[in-house]
């Protein structure tokens, strides 16, 4: 296990399909979305990295974020089932786990600090001291790899292949959510570009304003 701090990380690589993906899996365009941080074996992304913060400034503290919802729902059977609450209350017996746990909150944060520093802020999941989030803590995991996050080790470890059925997007589902995305996209570049024609007159009439002020001097 390791907890050294991270150098700063590229851009994971993110494509159009990806997104696609992301969106039909979540019901929305995601949002400050950097990156897919793995990949379910159907070849679906199955957590994202989110940017700490979002396009409009809002602190994310939960760089790894859990899309596919087969996943979740098997990892919200294991909350349902009590698995944090035990989870928890081990912490508090067994130090060696509790280091552990602590390791794996600093690994955490010093992944989202190497993208950027969030003051004030937790890691995420309930880490250092408790388990609050099953769906966090199995996203580190699977994002950081087996032995950086011990308790997202153990559930990943009681779940079913959730991808042995198949993907939680279909290809008619795929094809769908990418004609929305480009739509969107679209939308938001016209968008874009008349806000950014409005801003070009404001600044030529100031611009006109002064030079008639300076020539009636």
């Amino acid at each position: 296990m390791t907890t050294e701090n991270p150098s700063t990380p590229p851009t994971p690589s993110v494509d159009d399909s990806d997104v696609a993906a992301i969106a039909a899996q979540l019901g929305r365009v995601p949002r400050g979305l950097r990156g897919v941080a793995h990949r379910c074996p159907c070849g679906n992304p199955d957590v994202v990295e989110t940017a700490p913060r979002l396009p409009d400034g809002t602190p994310f503290p939960t760089l790894y974020y859990l899309t596919c919802p087969k996943a979740a729902s098997l990892i919200g059977t294991l909350e349902a089932d009590g698995v944090m609450k035990d989870q928890s209350a081990r912490l508090a017996e067994d130090p060696e786990l509790a280091a552990a746990y602590q390791k794996a909150h600093e690994d955490y944060i010093a992944r989202r600090d190497a993208i950027e520093v969030l003051e004030g802020f937790p890691s995420a999941g309930g880490m250092p001291d408790r388990v609050k989030c099953l769906h966090v803590l199995v996203g580190h995991s699977l994002a950081a790899g087996p032995g950086v996050n011990p308790l997202g080790d153990e559930a990943l470890g009681m779940l079913e292949d959730w991808w042995a059925k198949g993907p939680c997007v279909s290809p008619a589902e795929l094809a769908e959510s990418e004609a929305k995305v480009a739509a969107q996209r679209a939308e938001a570049e016209d968008h874009a570009a008349v806000i950014a024609a409005k801003e070009q007159k404001t600044a030529e009439r100031a611009a006109k304003k002064r030079l008639a002020e300076e020539e009636s001097e």
